[in-house]
């Protein structure tokens, strides 16, 4: 297995404007984690989730991933109930967004993907990647050597790509998502019972 690259500086100065929206933040509220969010979890684990970046109330203002937000609290849930965390520990998965800062808007620019992109990939080395939502599915397939035209995304879609990694896709865990009803529980514990399948194959 290869060692994965470091995870970015706190500093970290790819992203000019990431940087000034990380700075603005830190003056306006310096208890809050403020910079890019680590990998959480077990780097060796089967099963990986890729996310697509830190939300302004959730992860940026903990520093893990997934937490202190409504998207944090479905995903959650749905791990605990099928074993996959345990008070809101991951266990047997590590969770990762393609992009670690926070973006303005929650949305990353295509140059700040690709910035990020060296990161996912020197640390997802899962057999089993599941992605969460439309831009999470495309960094993890390139980062995974895959190619976008023969892996499309779709919920609930699943890709097996060329060095043996399999990538299932599902509409990303958002608040607005949710409120919706784009993606419901059920369909998010679908996904992951997916993943559990695959992984004790």
């Amino acid at each position: 297995m290869s060692t994965p690259s470091p995870e970015p500086d706190r500093d970290c100065p790819l992203c000019p404007r990431l940087v000034a929206l990380r700075t603005q933040l830190r003056a306006e509220q310096p208890d809050w984690w403020n910079a890019p969010v680590p990998m959480l979890g077990d780097q060796h684990a089967p099963i990986a989730i890729v996310g697509l970046a830190p939300g302004r109330l959730g992860s940026n203002r903990t520093g893990r991933a997934f937490t202190g937000d409504d998207s944090g609290t479905m995903l959650f849930a749905v791990l605990e109930k099928l074993g996959l965390a345990q008070a809101g520990e991951p266990t047997g998965v590590q969770i990762l967004n393609a992009v670690r800062c926070l973006p303005p808007e929650n949305r990353p620019t295509p140059a700040e993907i690709h910035a990020c992109r060296p990161f996912l990939a020197g640390q997802l080395h899962a057999p089993i990647v599941v992605a969460l939502g439309e831009i999470a599915h495309q960094s993890a397939v390139k980062a995974l050597g895959g190619k976008l035209p023969k892996a499309r995304f779709a919920h609930g879609a699943e890709h097996r790509l060329p060095k043996g990694q399999t990538v299932l896709d599902s509409y990303h865990v958002s608040r607005y998502n949710q409120s919706i009803g784009r993606l419901t529980e059920p369909m998010l514990s679908a996904v992951f019972e997916r993943a559990i399948a695959l992984r004790d194959t």
